[in-house]
């Protein structure tokens, strides 16, 4: 088949909760991945960090009620920590996979990326992305009432904090993302949506907020040209109607029929929404550009035309 430029949104559950499954976790992830660039694909990465970041604010607000000399550690820097946290056992993993393949010319480098939004946009009077653990509700009240943080049900899975996540407007190091991907590495960028910044004359102020990674992703996937933006999630194809009798998996979906689907409410905030939001925008941004949403596992199959989503301004 013809060779992609592909964009690969990794979901931050896919990479597990804790560091031992985030390192069994990588592995899996590792040998899908070179699986397409085995095939010639050139493949760009990027990832959630919903898990990541709040266990990363949960235990930096608990050193800072340990050591009162500690300030609080704005939520901007705990996204950039969650890059390097990800991004370190995600490189090592794809580096290892690579040569166990006998590939050893495919440099993998992880990039740490501010992405600007506006101060001015509504999500920030309007939480509304899920980060953390999921909790039980006498948990998360608890919670709520200590810190002050907005606690809601996710998906119904579990209570989890809610956060800003405001629309990315600029990937602020996208010149050297372009020369890197351009030169032949293998990049994972915008890690967790970017770490959310606000412009001030020159100054980059870091915001109160986790974008979501599905249209940082897309911004990323136009930015550079791809053909392909893979949107990984835990099934593996869109549903409409999920959950009940005529519960129908979509294969193929034109961007007006997702419009419509979407503004039927048949996809849940939050979760499926922001993906299915996600591809219908990189798919209606350029012809012949089509997204893809499925497994990890499912991804080679996805690009091959034999399962997944596919979401394409015409069929």
């Amino acid at each position: 088949m013809q060779k992609q430029k592909i964009v690969i949104a990794l979901g931050g559950n896919a990479l597990g909760n804790t560091l031992p499954e985030q390192m069994a976790a990588v592995k899996v992830t590792a040998k899908a991945i070179v699986d397409l660039i085995e095939e010639g694909h050139q493949v760009i990465i990027t990832h959630g960090n919903g898990p990541q970041v709040g266990m990363i604010n949960n235990a930096m607000a608990a050193l800072s009620r340990e050591d009162a000399a500690q300030p609080n550690t704005p939520l901007s820097v705990c996204v950039a920590m969650s890059q390097a946290y990800i991004g370190y056992d995600l490189q090592n993993a794809l580096r290892e996979e690579l040569l166990n393949r006998g590939i050893d010319n495919i440099p993998v480098s992880t990039m740490v990326t501010q992405v600007r939004v506006n101060e001015d946009d509504p999500a920030f009077s309007s939480p509304s992305k899920p980060i953390g653990k999921f909790l039980g509700e006498e948990e998360a009240k608890v919670i709520a009432e200590k810190y002050g943080h907005i606690m809601r049900e996710d998906a119904g899975r579990g209570w989890r904090r809610f956060v800003a996540s405001p629309k990315p407007q600029e990937i602020v190091e996208i010149g050297a993302i372009r020369s890197l991907v351009d030169s032949g590495d293998l990049r994972i960028a915008c890690g967790g949506g970017g770490i959310p910044v606000t412009l001030k004359g020159n100054h980059l102020k870091g915001a109160s907020a986790v974008i979501d990674k599905d249209f940082a992703s897309c911004l990323l996937a136009k930015e550079l040209d791809a053909d392909y933006l893979i949107i990984l999630t835990a099934v593996e194809k869109v549903a409409i109607n999920f959950g009940k009798e005529d519960e129908t998996w979509l294969s193929a979906v034109s961007t007006s029929e997702a419009r419509k689907y979407a503004r039927e409410g048949q996809f849940a905030p939050g979760s499926m929404l922001p993906k299915v939001e996600a591809a219908i925008d990189f798919a209606s941004s350029k012809p012949g550009r089509k997204a893809l949403i499925t497994l990890l596992q499912k991804a080679k199959d996805g690009i091959e035309g034999r399962t997944g989503t596919v979401v394409c301004d015409k069929l």
